[in-house]
């Protein structure tokens, strides 16, 4: 864990370094897309000049420049399954974003949704030296967190403090510079697993490009599509992708779970194509213009032309009704739906006190889904859009982009996390039992 606290200090660093050059790359690794942004960071006044618009949601610090997406290959569940067909679609999506931009990135931060991420909530305390709370005591508090035995092979991808109280006092965003004896804090940690993420570095490093971060995209989807209440007073915020529903708990503008379920978009279209019997493509097709999960009297009258190419005329030439067609989507939707409400139900989201629910990512976008979620997961549901941050193209303005749009505001306004702070290296939280004795050995 050390050495991951180390790499992901030295993200931070190159992510400023980065920023104070002016352009960084966003890249979304998803399974149906590939989609890369590239940011530049040169200031409001200027933009303000160019556009005459002010602060949109407080993101007036930096501009879309590039942008482009392809189709995502090699990438299932959110995970690298095939390595080349991944490098080169990445290659695709970022030469396309800095053509469009007319600038050469090196450094990107990206974002997946595989990895089987797992939530814990760890707590500690620290009783201050002085009576004014330093950087340092929030350093040391935060080591003084019990970390539990994440298990062989996983990583700590975002270990946030969410919560910081001073003696008797709670609910402080930020304890530093305040008075008092005793200092506790409550922190987040999600881990994923450790192959997940060196795929996927490696990948970024065989196109020639630096890994300047990485976020969960449940967690970034979030932070783009949840207004500040919905963030304050507690949301869901459900990332339907297509091989993988991210499920993110925000409250008090900290996200408090995470978890995932290895279902999405591509299913209802696998579904599709093997209910009918036609290419995947095509089924994805229909899916977009034609599929629902409400059937209507007027459904059974509406039929859909499946026609293929196989030179038999019979074949060529089937229709199926849109009723069918509901028949076969609607079954997969309600299961997706029924798991991410057990995993809502086991994170205790009942317990918060809003309950809203907002559903984003490109397989949210099904006529009728938001109806359906309220029956399973709870009358207070909507469909989010990601913010509106400046330079975004028209294009790229809908559910499917909430995680690439969320990167942007990540990467620009981070929360602190575990490795800000300068941890007293004698305090490192999970230091190996093995690593304490080859210490005492060489010391004694």
């Amino acid at each position: 864990m050390t050495d991951l606290y180390q790499s992901q200090r030295a993200m931070r660093n190159m992510r400023r370094a980065a920023i104070q050059r002016g352009v960084i790359a966003i890249l979304d690794v998803g399974s149906t897309k590939i989609a890369c942004l590239i940011l530049r960071f040169d200031g409001p006044d200027r933009l303000r000049d160019q556009d005459g618009v002010g602060s949109m949601a407080g993101q007036s610090q930096f501009r879309v420049i590039g942008a482009a997406t392809t189709r995502s290959r090699g990438v299932r569940f959110g995970e690298i399954s095939v390595m080349n067909e991944t490098e080169r679609a990445i290659r695709t999506a970022v030469q396309g974003a800095q053509k469009m931009a007319n600038v050469r990135v090196d450094h990107v931060i990206a974002t997946f949704s595989g990895g089987e991420p797992r939530s814990y909530g760890l707590a500690g305390e620290w009783e201050l030296q002085d009576s004014v709370v330093t950087e340092q005591d929030v350093a040391r508090v935060l080591s003084a967190c019990d970390v539990p035995d994440i298990g062989v092979g996983r990583e700590v991808m975002h270990a946030q403090p969410v919560n910081f109280a001073l003696d008797h006092r709670t609910g402080l965003g930020d304890p530093r510079g305040q008075i008092g004896n005793r200092l506790a804090c409550d922190m987040h940690m999600l881990s994923v697993d450790a192959s997940t993420i060196q795929n996927l570095l490696y990948c970024i490093k065989r196109c020639d490009l630096e890994l300047a971060g990485i976020a969960s995209s449940a967690y970034v989807a979030g932070v783009s599509s949840l207004v500040e209440d919905e963030q304050e007073l507690g949301a869901a915020c459900i990332d339907m992708g297509g091989g993988s529903t991210g499920i993110s708990i925000f409250i008090k503008k900290h996200m408090i779970y995470s978890d995932c379920v290895r279902m999405g978009g591509d299913h209802v279209t696998l579904d599709i194509s093997k209910g009918l019997q036609i290419p995947l493509a095509q089924a994805e097709k229909i899916k977009a213009t034609h599929g629902g999960v409400y059937a209507t009297g007027i459904d059974d009258r509406e039929m859909i032309s499946i026609g293929a190419d196989t030179g038999d005329w019979d074949k060529d030439s089937r229709t199926v009704s849109r009723t069918e067609l509901i028949g076969i989507m609607r079954p997969r939707v309600e299961e997706i739906l029924e798991e991410v409400r057990a995993r809502l139900d086991a994170a205790g989201f009942d317990h918060l006190p809003s309950q809203q629910i907002v559903l984003t990512g490109g397989a949210s976008q099904v006529p009728g889904l938001d109806g359906l979620a309220a029956r399973i997961l709870g009358q207070r549901v909507r469909l989010g859009r990601p913010l509106r941050v400046q330079g975004l193209p028209q294009a790229i303005t809908g559910p499917a982009f909430a995680s690439a749009v969320g990167l942007c505001l990540f990467a620009a306004h981070p929360q602190d996390e575990w490795w800000d702070f300068e941890i007293p290296s004698e305090r490192y939280p999970a230091r190996s039992f093995k690593k304490a004795i080859r210490w005492f050995r060489e010391n004694w």
